[in-house]
């Protein structure tokens, strides 16, 4: 029996070493608590003022909200602020982001609207440290780390305002945490195997149970609202990291996520 609870102990220690976020040199976290992140700014698609737009960037600021946004190269390496990786459901067009140069990328327009796909430092600009900012660093099966985040690192290196970076990505974390340790930094994560993502089981048990921040130690954790309740977010709660709920969709949700939350990501109503 007591080899028994010894095991149980060591499982329990191991489990709890693998899930911890950063413990020790933590940077300030308090600008980024208790906001409102307008997802991928205020927007609506049906207007011109389309995600991840300078239009809908702008409506945020006007309405006195965080933002989040989503960076990834373009083909001549130029960080862009676009969600997905293929151009077909915002531009109707064939092909990834990559597969265009910055200027190329600018022949086409974002949901049938006046707005093309901004870099990141013409959104910098635009925002001038007025609201704090969470970047989403976008990565594809396959791609590595480096490039994305020295390229975009070094840019938001010389902007002036209250930013953070989060990925789903862990190895976008590593890199912050062997280069750039004084940057808030956080694991976008959910229960991907109730969403149906189509990757090695084990991998997503893995990914969804936080048991690679070992090797990350993210000050935050940004889980979907809707898996509020996952057994491992609320233990890397308990042992410090920041929580961040994404996405509310009405208010009622953001009601509850109060409770749970102490950032939140929103979009699809006004709060």
């Amino acid at each position: 029996m007591a080899a028994v609870v010894i095991i149980l102990l060591i499982i329990i220690a191991l489990y709890l070493f693998a899930i911890a976020p950063r413990m020790f040199g933590k940077p300030d976290t308090r600008a980024f608590e208790h906001i409102l992140y307008a997802h991928r700014g205020l927007f609506d698609n049906e207007a011109q003022h389309p995600e991840n737009s300078l239009a809908a960037f702008k409506r945020a600021l006007e309405a006195g909200y965080g933002i989040e946004t989503d960076v990834r190269l373009s083909k001549d390496g130029v960080p862009v602020l676009h969600h997905d990786a293929t151009l077909l459901r915002s531009c109707g067009i064939d092909g990834n982001v990559c597969d265009y140069t910055y200027e190329e990328l600018q022949a086409f327009r974002l949901f049938k609207s006046n707005e093309t796909i901004p870099r990141l430092s013409d959104f910098l600009e635009l925002v001038a440290g007025s609201v704090p900012l969470i970047i989403e660093y976008k990565l594809e099966a396959g791609e590595k780390a480096e490039p994305l985040c020295n390229t975009v690192n070094s840019i938001l290196e010389t902007y002036g305002g209250s930013y953070c970076i989060e990925s789903f990505n862990s190895w976008v974390l590593r890199w912050y945490k062997k280069h750039n340790p004084r940057i808030v930094r956080g694991q976008l994560a959910e229960n991907y195997l109730k969403t149906g993502v189509k990757m090695n089981r084990v991998l997503l048990f893995t990914l969804q149970n936080l048991l690679i921040n070992f090797l990350t130690r993210p000050d935050f954790i940004a889980y979907n609202y809707e898996f509020r309740n996952a057994f491992s977010f609320r233990m890397c709660r308990l042992l410090g990291a920041l929580p961040v709920a994404w996405t509310i969709k009405n208010r009622e949700q953001l009601e509850t996520a109060k409770e749970i939350y102490r950032a939140y990501i929103f979009d699809s109503f006004m709060p």
